[in-house]
């Protein structure tokens, strides 16, 4: 690990960096854009997964900017325009929530990241996007997903950061570091600086902010080594932070095999590439066209560049058309996109400002260490501490490896804290709660029941419910809370024309003369 002992707030470098802040303005790393990709199922009165198609009124999910689905077509994706507050975010992320519980017409949005109740007879429907070549792309896509991974795992629920600093802060940084790199290209290595040190510590932000140590028994049946029954419905791991980022989720085995080097964005790049265009005997067996039917996009590693899991992807500018390996040869990273919290039960949005807060200055903490290259006894220590902290973060006397050693999840994180507080102080020049932020994170290393996954696990014992039970009390009590706001009616307007701009977008795609989906397919992803 790069932190040092004690409470030394950091190496030498870091601490050099944070002065430098210090004096040149530390207006240069505040207000850095930010922005949110939250997923919510949609549920029926008693919690059962939604039969439904996406609802015309929140327009169509091919071509709206802001209301889209995921893997399900009853999987919501709630996504916020980048701003330089985390406040305007959230209230971004509440005015779309406002609305679509508006339009659900009688139907809630799952407030957890592990499924409702789940239809053992019945298949997860996957998205549909219509018949535009753009739209069967992301519907077989996804159908892709269900044959290597299985359709359950796919509506677990996430929430993404998508988080770049100001961009008046590259070019003084790039002149205090002395480089004689282009100012594009000194941001992509930094940026992969800030990759690499995310992997080195997200496990903390899993420990922090899991809330998923539970999960309804529709989801595992047949139970898993980690699991232990709560009660006749609910299965839970006792010291689990997050299942979502266990075996049980988005650490599954079929991608265990990858090694996509973070090292320098060309290493990424070259990886990616060849997960995308080499194929896996395991997924032509499955086949790509059966029967006149699109079982996958095609038979390689991995399809598209997105369906590589990992805690954090650098990504080039959404502008572009391009695919994600060929923007990010060509134009650099834009922006990171952190992929580790958990839907959190208590707030209404499934995210609050306190974790935006920590995390915004967790990431440039990541940016200003020293960031060397990671080697393979390093990333095989890094993959150790993220399972641990996920299925049993909270068990009392748990060791973490690091650097060759065992260290308590609290003295790690202790240490990791000491740099991320003197961030904090940069960012929260007029007391906006970033130090407060970490002061919190720290009673939740002192005492393991403050997490959210502790709190989940204290409420179900309390309230003798079951996960489903529980959970959907929540759902009712979240719809009650949006239905009870006014609307703002600039927000609304805006949302409404929004939504009925998309149905026209899709329209038009669909009504031009569509070439055969197998050649449009070889096309779009000929390249890589």
């Amino acid at each position: 690990m790069w932190i040092a002992s004690g409470r030394a707030r950091g190496p030498p470098l870091f601490r050099e960096r944070i002065a430098w802040l210090q004096q040149a303005g530390a207006d240069l790393v505040r207000r850095g854009l930010r922005g949110i990709e939250k997923e919510s199922l949609r549920v029926d009165r008693n919690g059962r997964l939604s039969d439904r198609p996406h609802p015309p009124a929140l327009g169509a999910a091919l071509t709206h900017p802001y209301l889209t689905t995921d893997y399900s077509e009853a999987l919501l994706e709630f996504v916020t325009p980048p701003r330089p507050t985390s406040w305007e975010t959230l209230k971004f992320l509440c005015d779309l929530h406002g609305y679509v519980h508006r339009r659900l017409d009688g139907e809630l949005l799952w407030p957890a990241s592990m499924p409702c109740v789940l239809d053992p007879e019945r298949e997860i429907p996957i998205a549909e996007y219509g018949p535009s070549n753009p739209g069967l792309v992301k519907t077989v896509y996804r159908r892709g997903l269900g044959y290597r991974y299985g359709r359950a795992m796919q509506a677990i629920a996430g929430v993404h950061l998508n988080y770049s600093p100001p961009v008046p802060f590259w070019a003084p940084y790039r002149e205090r570091e002395r480089s004689e790199l282009p100012v594009g290209q000194f941001k992509s290595a930094v940026l992969m600086g800030l990759v690499r040190n995310y992997r080195r510590t997200a496990w903390l932000v899993t420990y922090l902010f899991g809330a998923s140590p539970a999960l309804c028994k529709s989801f595992r049946p047949e139970g898993h080594e980690l699991l232990v029954e709560l009660d006749h419905a609910t299965w839970h791991a006792p010291y689990a932070t997050s299942l979502r980022m266990s075996g049980l989720g988005y650490r599954n085995k079929s991608q265990a095999r990858l090694d996509i080097s973070a090292n320098s964005l060309a290493e990424y790049v070259a990886g990616l590439a060849a997960a995308v265009t080499t194929p896996d005997p395991r997924y032509q067996a499955i086949g790509v066209e059966v029967d006149g039917e699109f079982r996958q996009l095609n038979a390689n590693i991995l399809q598209i560049e997105n369906e590589y899991y990992t805690p954090i992807r650098p990504k080039p500018s959404k502008d572009s058309k391009s695919r994600v390996t060929i923007a990010l040869r060509e134009r650099g990273i834009e922006y990171v996109e952190v992929r580790t919290l958990d839907v959190s039960l208590a707030d209404p949005v499934g995210v609050n400002q306190a974790e935006l807060r920590l995390l915004e200055a967790l990431l440039l903490t990541c940016l200003l260490m020293p960031s060397p290259p990671l080697d393979g006894e390093e990333q095989s220590e890094i993959e150790a501490r993220d399972v641990l902290v996920a299925s049993e973060g909270r068990r009392p006397g748990l060791l973490l490896p690091s650097g060759g050693r065992g260290r308590t999840v609290a003295d790690l994180g202790g240490e990791l804290l000491d740099s991320v507080a003197a961030t904090a102080e940069l960012l929260d020049a007029n007391g906006e709660g970033y130090v407060a932020a970490v002061e919190a994170a720290r009673a939740a290393l002192a005492e393991p029941e403050l997490t959210p996954s502790a709190a989940l696990l204290a409420a179900l014992r309390h309230e003798g419910a079951s996960f489903a039970e529980y959970v959907l009390d929540v759902a009712r009590s979240h719809r009650e809370y949006f239905l009870a706001l006014e609307p703002d009616p600039d927000a609304e307007r805006t949302l409404e024309a929004l939504a009925a701009e998309s149905l026209e977008r899709a329209r038009a795609l669909e009504a031009v003369e569509q070439l055969p989906f197998g050649e449009y397919l070889r096309r779009e992803l000929g390249r890589a």
